[in-house]
């Protein structure tokens, strides 16, 4: 049994007991969070796709962690100009562990 969702903007494949980084979460470390934008669920073989979404289906997870990415640098450079910009960024990410699907 799996389930396409919509977390935050993304789309995930998710299963029981998965885990999985999304974009921060307004939520403290050990809550429990459900998500309600299930686009596709799988249950034995028996495809049901939401039209946006699956009527009464549900994803509920745990929240684990708050982490952050790795670091990605960003760098600008203008020939014969003398412009060089370096900046890094990291990413605010959340770890998740779904913890049931209800359909």
């Amino acid at each position: 049994m799996y389930a396409i969702v919509e977390i935050a903007g993304q789309q995930f494949k998710v299963e029981k007991d998965s885990k999985l980084f999304v974009h921060r979460l307004d939520a403290e470390e050990g809550a429990t969070v459900e998500f309600d934008k299930v686009l596709l669920l799988d249950i034995d073989g028996k495809v049901k796709v939401g039209k946006p979404t699956v009527k009464a289906a549900k994803i509920s997870a745990k929240v684990l962690a708050h982490q952050k990415g790795d670091k990605v640098l960003v760098f600008k450079k203008k020939r014969r100009k003398g412009y060089e910009k370096l900046n890094g960024h990291r990413q605010q990410f959340t770890q998740i562990q779904i913890e049931e699907i209800i359909a």
